[in-house]
């Protein structure tokens, strides 16, 4: 057998251990309901998976990257000055839909989903796309070809299914949060939170 040989320029990346993102959270008494739905959905689906906990039910912002051997300071800090510079009054959202982020018909995330009522969503995600690029940050959801769909995911592996409408769940969006993902050990580590105050004057 010959020699195999070794090439530094292709030593397989290091693995990713902590991720960085921008979120909102439900008040506790939606996570309640959120969870609730979670398991009716994944009951009648006869899954073996089960639904998120309610304590991380959250719907993503801005994701800014996975990173091995912890978080770049640097760029945590960068993060923090962008989401200070966000001036937005607080609003409500609406979750009215269950779908699935599978590719059919592989399992997947099961999710709730919005129209109409996820806008200021949308714009919280833009305003905090362009305090990030003033800092220098690009996110990976930066690029114009992705779409940003806000969505609560309910829980993992689940068959996939149709869209299907669900009882509508509301809550009042008053700020959000950056968070430290521990990944594969399914903890988030709130960084820093920031209140909707309005826009400056």
């Amino acid at each position: 057998m010959p020699e195999q040989l070794w090439l530094p320029g292709l030593e397989a990346p290091p693995t990713p251990t902590d991720g960085l993102f921008f979120a909102v959270f439900p008040d506790a008494n939606t996570a309640a309901s959120i969870s609730k739905l979670a398991q009716e959905l994944c009951g009648e689906a006869r899954a073996r998976s089960k639904p998120l906990p309610a304590g991380r039910l959250h719907v993503t912002l801005r994701h800014l990257g996975n990173f091995a051997g912890g978080l770049p300071q640097a760029h945590v800090e960068a993060a923090m000055q962008a989401a200070a510079a966000v001036r937005m009054a607080p609003f409500s959202v609406e979750f009215n839909t269950a779908e699935s982020f599978a590719s059919k018909p592989r399992p997947g995330p099961l999710v709730l989903t919005g129209s109409e009522g996820v806008v200021g969503l949308h714009r919280l995600h833009d305003a905090l796309a362009e305090a990030l690029h003033v800092k220098g940050i690009e996110s990976r959801a930066g690029s114009a070809a992705v779409t940003y769909t806000p969505h609560v995911t309910l829980a993992y592996g689940l068959p996939w299914a149709a869209a299907r409408p669900v009882e509508p769940v509301c809550w009042n969006v008053r700020g959000f949060a950056l968070i430290h993902s521990l990944l594969g050990r399914t903890r988030h580590i709130v960084l820093s939170r920031w209140s909707l105050e309005g826009a400056a004057p």
